[in-house]
């Protein structure tokens, strides 16, 4: 069998595949993500790589390959052994938000993005690398590298010291060579940590103890457009996790107009993803729901008590402490309701931030590129009434898988690669038909647009 190991901000899952593509078994641990203060997001790598093998384990062998993919951004500081030399800071992370500001005005986010395609956000590797040679400078003199969470996870398992070109896009890969760029690391001050940054290999795959071949797939965003069958320009993937996640697959790298976004190296040459990973998505609704005193349970009935539109009553759904950071970055951004009344219940408000997300979606997959067909997966794609929303809102066809393996298929395709394996149709899914009510989410959709364009004017004015 080949498996597929997708090492999430909350959940580190193991799925092996028979040789149709079938999912056969599993095995899930949940992960710890620690609040270290105000902003600052960290994970414990020891832990995290202690559940990858525990799930790992929990599998029925033999495995002819793992693929391996996880969350991306952040840093992970490992010694020369793959081991941690301080907590991981994970891409949520906000501490180097005035590190961004100050990039912003000094015009090197532009350059950045011109070169790249690519617009940082406070968790991206640049910032936070800058933010700790700034607090913690000897933690980075006593780093070997400065990796990702798959790439950790690799190394343990087999030693291997490597990234893959997906990881390295941002912020320091060239698109156009698909290497290091050391003019990126002079814009970002950074020269002379170029040694923390793992060789790129294509793919990265060594043997563990036992000689099952491990691969490093691609990272969680391309893993999952690979395992969700995205391989036209034009299709696009939206995941519906804890953030939104929506990417385009285009041939071209884009680096013009207002800079937004992520350009991502696939394994495909002469084939990018145009990435607009939001800070928005269901951990947003769920801390509504928690605010009304709902669970996820309650979701359908609450959206069918409130009609479209939700009684007048509008969100801008921005919850995330970090702000947000597609299609556009406001580390300031917050999110907002409007039109509240005495006449609203808690069934508006949920349905109001529901249709806020969808909103947030649509603008990202536009900024993106969307042409083609669209397939939506993650936890949230489970609630059928979230998910007409989302086609009402997009005024398109979607194509939603179930279950929530899409990124850890993506990863056994890129094991299976390696090894000669041929490959897999996509999963058929089911299609979700836009409803009568697209017409008046369009109307919505412009009024969202506005709201968010006055939103990003306050959130940028200085505060008493």
């Amino acid at each position: 069998m080949i498996v597929g190991l997708d090492a999430g901000t909350t959940v580190i899952k193991a799925v092996a595949f028979d040789d149709d593509g079938v999912p056969v078994a599993r095995a899930a641990e949940r992960a710890r993500l620690d609040r270290a203060g105000p902003g600052r997001y960290e994970q414990d790598a020891d832990e995290v790589f202690a559940a990858a093998s525990a799930v790992l384990e929990r599998l029925p062998g033999p495995f002819e390959a793992i693929g391996v993919t996880g969350q991306g951004d952040g840093v992970w500081l490992s010694d020369g052994s793959g081991r941690p030399v301080r907590p991981a800071v994970s891409w949520l992370d906000a501490r180097a938000g005035d590190i961004l500001a100050r990039w912003e005005s000094d015009g090197i986010l532009e350059a950045l993005f011109r070169r790249t395609g690519s617009l940082l956000f406070p968790g991206a590797a640049a910032p936070v690398l800058a933010a700790l040679a700034e607090q913690e400078p000897h933690v980075l003199e006593a780093a070997a590298t400065a990796g990702y969470c798959k790439d950790m996870v690799v190394q343990r398992l087999t030693g291997l010291r490597a990234t893959d070109p997906s990881d390295a896009s941002v912020p320091f890969l060239d698109p156009r060579t698909g290497d290091y760029a050391d003019d990126l690391l002079d814009l970002c001050g950074l020269r002379e940590y170029r040694r923390l940054l793992a060789p790129i290999r294509r793919p990265p795959m060594a043997p563990r103890s036992d000689g099952t071949l491990v691969v490093a797939a691609p990272y969680d965003l391309p893993a999952s457009a690979w395992g969700g069958g995205v391989t036209e320009v034009g299709d696009g993937l939206l995941i519906l996790g804890t953030t939104l996640a929506c990417q385009v697959l285009t041939d071209a790298v884009e680096t013009t107009g207002e800079p937004c976004g992520l350009t991502l190296a696939t394994w495909e040459d002469g084939r990018w993803l145009r990435a607009m990973p939001a800070m928005v998505g269901a951990a947003a609704l769920d801390w509504v729901l928690a605010l009304v005193g709902a669970g996820v349970a309650d979701l359908p009935g609450l959206l069918a008590a409130s009609p479209a539109g939700a009684s007048g009553v509008s969100a801008l759904p921005f919850f995330a402490e970090a702000g947000e950071r597609a299609p556009f970055v406001e580390p300031a951004a917050r999110a907002r309701l409007d039109g509240l009344h005495v006449g609203a219940g808690k069934a508006d408000v949920v349905r109001a931030v529901a249709e806020g997300i969808a909103y947030a979606a649509r603008h990202c997959l536009s900024a993106a590129g969307l042409t083609g067909e669209l397939v939506v997966c993650g936890g949230g794609a489970a609630s059928r009434p979230w998910l007409q929303i989302f086609a009402d809102v997009l005024g398109r066809p979607l194509r939603a898988l179930p279950g929530e393996e899409v990124g850890a298929r993506g990863a056994a395709l890129a094991a299976g690669r390696a090894v000669g394996r041929p490959a897999l149709p996509a999963p058929a899914g089911v299609v979700v038909e836009p409803g009568p009510d697209s017409g008046r989410y369009a109307d919505g959709y412009e009024r969202y647009l506005r709201a968010v364009s006055h939103a990003r004017d306050w959130w940028r004015e200085p505060k008493a």
